[in-house]
């Protein structure tokens, strides 16, 4: 299977550059994964297309602020670090740039408040630091740190908050579990009023989620880990739908990735580890029967994920579709349901 199999091309200016108004207003395509067979729908109906006995499951991790700017304390050149993941207290695995002058040993001042010591260099543009703050770490953070949009978004972001999901709660990801952005209190009250089993886990986005795909075959892509969590009351009422036949519809390409990871003869088992499952097809899901997701960056691992579900020929038939009708991609665009 090569990476370019998954490559659609997308016109730049279809790239969502801010949220809408209304979180639940964007247009939602529904892909049947049986006929491949699509129509098209806002997303506020969401709620009628989830049954009576489905169990709707959320990512519940909150982005922290993670891009902080400082300078080399030898020369003053410029330095930015995006944090990716917490080791220990005061030690983070993140990604630098520009990478090549952060070698073994260099530090870097953020402000009077702030600095880091690189203790290793990783592949990738990625180091090992340490931190030396004053204070609580987590607050000289929300001080300092930037909300971590991708490159791709251009916009200034006027609301932090938009870049949340609106159950948010554990803190820990470098980026936002997209899909969930579209749903609303009010929604998420619509939907378990109706009868939906609401479901939490908890996945910490990193690398493992958006790092593109180098290698020419995609087999051979390395998934870095990330932190996920699944409570033994949230995986009781996944598998008590389950049995009793119901979907379990994974909101977010992060749900379905923990869901899998957890998943054991076909249940899911409560968990707190590290996941570096790789997902493409011709992958066959244990856990997931539908998926909410956003349209995908072209030879990502998240468009080969939707890929394993519903088919490629499928998917990229939907995406092409997606593009002629203009809808939105990527983090603040359209939604997709897929059954």
């Amino acid at each position: 299977m090569l990476k370019k199999d998954f490559y659609y091309n997308l016109p730049s200016e279809l790239i969502a550059q801010t949220p809408l108004a209304d979180r639940s207003a964007s247009r939602l395509m529904i892909l049947d994964k049986t006929t491949g067979e699509t129509t098209c729908r806002h997303f506020c109906d969401i709620k009628e297309l989830l049954n009576v006995g489905d169990c709707l499951v959320l990512n519940d991790t909150r982005v922290i602020p993670a891009r902080l700017h400082g300078k080399k304390a030898e020369t003053g050149a410029d330095v930015e670090f995006l944090l990716i993941k917490r080791n220990s207290a005061d030690v983070w695995q993140v990604l630098t740039r520009p990478a090549k002058r952060l070698k073994e040993g260099t530090k870097v001042i953020f402000s009077e408040k702030l600095s880091a010591e690189i203790l290793s260099e990783e592949e990738g543009g990625q180091r090992i630091v340490k931190f030396m703050f004053d204070g609580v770490f987590e607050e000289v953070l929300s001080e300092l740190g930037e909300m971590p949009l991708p490159p791709y978004i251009k916009e200034k972001l006027k609301d932090s908050e938009r870049y949340q999901t609106v159950y948010s709660r554990e803190e820990g990801s470098a980026a936002a579990p997209t899909a969930g952005l579209h749903f609303t209190n009010e929604l998420l009250k619509e939907i378990e009023t109706k009868g939906i089993t609401i479901a939490k886990v908890t996945l910490h986005v990193g690398l493992g989620t958006f790092l593109p795909v180098k290698e020419t075959v995609a087999e051979h892509h390395k998934m870095h880990s990330e932190y996920f969590y699944i409570t033994e009351q949230n995986a009781k009422k996944i598998n008590e739908v389950k049995k009793s036949g119901g979907r379990i519809v994974a909101v977010g390409t992060t749900s379905a990735r923990a869901l899998e990871s957890s998943a054991e003869n076909g249940y899911v088992i409560p968990a707190k580890k590290e996941t570096n499952i790789f997902i493409y097809p011709p992958y066959k899901f244990q856990i997931v029967d539908a998926l909410i997701t956003n349209f995908h960056l072209p030879e990502s691992t998240l468009i080969m994920l939707v890929s394993a579900l519903a088919g490629r020929e499928s998917i990229l038939a939907a995406y092409e579709k997606a593009v002629n009708e203009k809808f939105r991609f990527f983090s603040f665009g359209d939604a997709m349901f897929i059954h």
